[in-house]
């Protein structure tokens, strides 16, 4: 293949090597690095994306040279730790992915360099507390527990603390705790009969998610309520464990090994009977999706689970194709500023959650793609909180300008950010309320209790 400028293909991606010892060679990938941040400086046509960007061309315009040979390979870092691995530039921007021969996968070629770090023993304390999803979440809803936590999370001088000692931002707003986990309050199915669709299994396994199991299983019940309501008998993954996007994101890779040890034989079983696997929460999604196949690339079960993997509203949309849902809603929403999350955007199956919401009769939805800052754990630490409000700001900015019923994302995470970031920007409270998707369903259908656990 000749070199050309651009490409015009599909993005393609090839399978993450990280076990050969070379991924770990501190000069081979210093030796990456310097490539590829070349072509980025010759291009900069990700600026606007994640801070990674603007950090590598501000070292490179401050350096002796102007070029990336002026750069130190010890601040190389810098631009590494700006990056959330959200996979936007490589699936919405960059000209020079593969097939091109170029062959640049800026995203991956942080998590090399971030697996690098991690192995050296270079990772903090408080950035594997916080990835360890599960371990916090178990001790944080133990009875009474719970309700220390929750009140440190909102007491300024808690919140002081733990900006001193673990790097968590003070001003960050932290998601409570449930009291009983979704696991523990989702009802069991009514035996609906399965109606295979030709794009959709009649019938679904739910994989919880850290998120929806430990901060709202009001989400996960909005889920059910939906699934109840179209006659489609489902079933909730016993003894999951986290997707193991955290710990990708720390470049702690044995870590996201052993947690697909445990979560994927179980959804492979189902996916071989059958079901279609949902979860809430669009970073596990990608990561069964995407991430997981080029991990462990050859791993049948682990195809077989990425194949059975869809976002919920990309399996509602296919079942309406199919012709069984239900669209006799009967509450109107008015306003709705819906956030399409990174980790949607790059799943490939379009803007499915805002074509359900445009069913809704009465309901005007306004649409914004764009990176809202927060990203996982990224957007709590202290050093990154203010950069974190930066990106978001034209995102808070366009939600709140129609002047919402309705602030919602398919990410919770990102969905808190949001409110917060508009209620700064206003320095008042703003009436809208923020509700999931899911939520924002339930309450088209008319269903009591949408959104709570109740």
């Amino acid at each position: 293949m000749t070199t050309r400028e651009g490409s015009l293909e599909a993005p393609t991606r090839h399978a993450i090597d990280w076990r050969n010892p070379e991924f770990y060679d501190r000069a081979s990938v210093d030796k990456e690095l310097e490539r590829v941040f070349d072509i980025c400086h010759g291009c900069r046509r990700c600026v606007s994306l994640c801070n990674s960007f603007p950090t590598l061309f501000d070292l490179i315009d401050e350096g002796k040279t102007g070029e990336v040979d002026g750069v130190a390979k010890a601040d190389y870092d810098k631009v590494v730790d700006q990056c959330y691995l959200c996979d936007v530039c490589y699936m919405t921007k960059c000209p020079y992915v593969p097939p091109h021969p170029w062959n640049v996968d800026f995203p991956h070629l942080m998590l090399r360099a971030k697996a690098q770090k991690f192995q050296r023993g270079e990772t903090s304390f408080r950035d594997r507390l916080l990835t360890s999803t599960d371990r916090l979440g178990k001790l944080a809803t133990i009875p009474v527990v719970v309700q220390i936590v929750n009140k440190a999370n909102t007491t300024p001088l808690a919140r002081r603390a733990m900006d001193a000692v673990l790097g968590v931002h003070r001003e960050r707003e932290l998601p409570p705790y449930a009291r009983k986990r979704f696991d523990e309050v989702a009802p069991p199915t009514v035996a609906w009969p399965v109606r295979d669709g030709q794009r959709t299994p009649g019938k679904v396994a739910i994989f919880s998610t850290c998120y929806v199991n430990y901060n709202e299983p009001g989400i996960g019940l909005d889920l059910l309520r939906v699934l109840e309501h179209n006659e489609i008998p489902y079933t909730i993954v016993e003894k999951e464990v986290c997707c193991g996007m955290p710990k990708l994101e720390l470049g702690d890779l044995e870590s996201v090994e052993k947690l697909k040890d445990i979560n994927i034989p179980k959804l492979a079983d189902y996916a071989r009977q059958g079901y279609a696997i949902l979860t809430a929460v669009p970073s596990c999604t990608l990561m069964f999706k995407s991430e997981m196949p080029l991990l462990f690339a050859g791993d049948e079960a682990v195809r077989l689970v990425a194949d059975a993997m869809f976002d919920p509203f990309e399996y509602i949309v296919a079942r309406d194709k199919d012709g069984l849902l239900k669209k006799d809603f009967v509450k109107p929403l008015g306003k709705v500023s819906y956030h399409i999350p990174c980790h949607s955007r790059v799943q490939n199956v379009g803007q499915k959650t805002r074509e359900v919401l445009e069913w809704i009769p009465d309901t005007a939805v306004t649409t914004v793609e764009r990176c809202a800052g927060h990203d996982g754990t990224w957007g709590v630490k202290t050093e990154f909180f203010a950069t974190s409000m930066k990106i978001g700001r034209p995102v808070f900015r366009q939600m709140a300008e129609p002047d919402p019923d309705y602030v919602s994302s398919d990410c919770p995470i990102a969905g808190r950010a949001i409110m917060q970031g508009i209620e700064q920007a206003q320095q008042a409270p703003t009436h809208a309320t923020k509700a999931h998707p899911l939520t924002l369903l339930c309450i088209a259908y008319g269903f009591a209790g949408a959104g709570t656990t109740q």
